[in-house]
């Protein structure tokens, strides 16, 4: 088996620069198009849309749970970057066999700013990293949310049957940085399967209708305007709460906004 690094497990780097690297996951794509590794990018997910312009110079590999391996092995890469919770186990594993894999575990950003250095290290352009890492905690730095102003919140990430989020996840800890206080935290699954009942018995102040995994639409607001009159109900931009690595930059101003 091939050297496999791992954040916040222990790391394991060599001092070679990888030449090409594929990324099975958009939020790392978009990362590590930010730390100038254009050339470097060998391959990407079908679900890779950041940088714009840029993804659709690049080979698709399949989407994030249904890659193709054989593709990938083709290109030879000597680099692969995955994530635990959005890559299929089984699909990593036996690139594991052939590539270097670093496979990222991020549930709170503490966890993504590490990923981002040791995706830096890895590749050597740890300065760039360095700064883009200084950035995000300047820009989270300035985010003064008083508790008197923080917002109870039902976040939903799917439809038939509605389902939401616990304090186990990333979307969680994004939650609590932008000055909401997730009402279902403290339900058993990662991802729980939740009832319109429940949410009346939480009475949340705001109702958050994520665009990702599943995509709620304007017809979905007014359903729930109709049955929550007395609570906020927002579509909300899914990548904010979920995307780590560079997109992070992008959420104080985005929180200061729903404030």
């Amino acid at each position: 088996m091939m050297m496999i690094f791992k954040n916040q497990t222990g790391r394991n780097i060599d001092n070679t620069k990888p030449k090409a690297i594929v990324s099975l996951v958009p939020s790392i794509t978009e990362l590590l198009f930010d730390l100038g590794l254009n050339k470097e990018v060998a391959a990407i997910t079908n679900f890779c849309i950041y940088p714009e312009k840029e993804v659709t110079q690049k080979p698709k590999i399949g989407g994030p749970k249904n890659i193709d391996i054989q593709k990938i092995l083709a290109l030879n890469p000597d680099l692969i970057i995955a994530s635990k919770e959005e890559n299929n186990k089984q699909q990593v594993e036996s690139l594991m066999n052939h590539c270097k894999v670093y496979v990222s575990d991020v549930k709170n950003i503490t966890d993504a700013l590490t990923l981002i250095q040791d995706i830096g290290i890895i590749t050597h352009q740890k300065e760039n990293a360095d700064n883009l890492i200084k950035n995000i905690k300047n820009q989270f730095s300035e985010l003064h949310i008083p508790a008197t102003k923080r917002k109870r919140v039902a976040y939903l990430i799917w439809k038939n049957p509605y389902m939401t989020i616990n304090n186990d996840t990333f979307i969680h800890h994004m939650l609590l940085s932008g000055g909401f206080d997730n009402v279902f935290a403290d339900k058993k699954n990662r991802y729980p399967e939740i009832t319109i009942q429940e949410i009346q018995t939480h009475n949340p102040d705001y109702i958050f209708l994520s665009s990702e995994p599943y995509s709620f639409k304007d017809v979905h607001v007014h359903q729930f305007n109709e049955i929550f009159p007395n609570t906020i109900i927002k579509r909300v931009d899914g990548k904010i709460f979920s995307w780590y690595g560079s997109h992070l930059i992008k959420a104080p101003d985005y929180f200061k906004h729903l404030l």
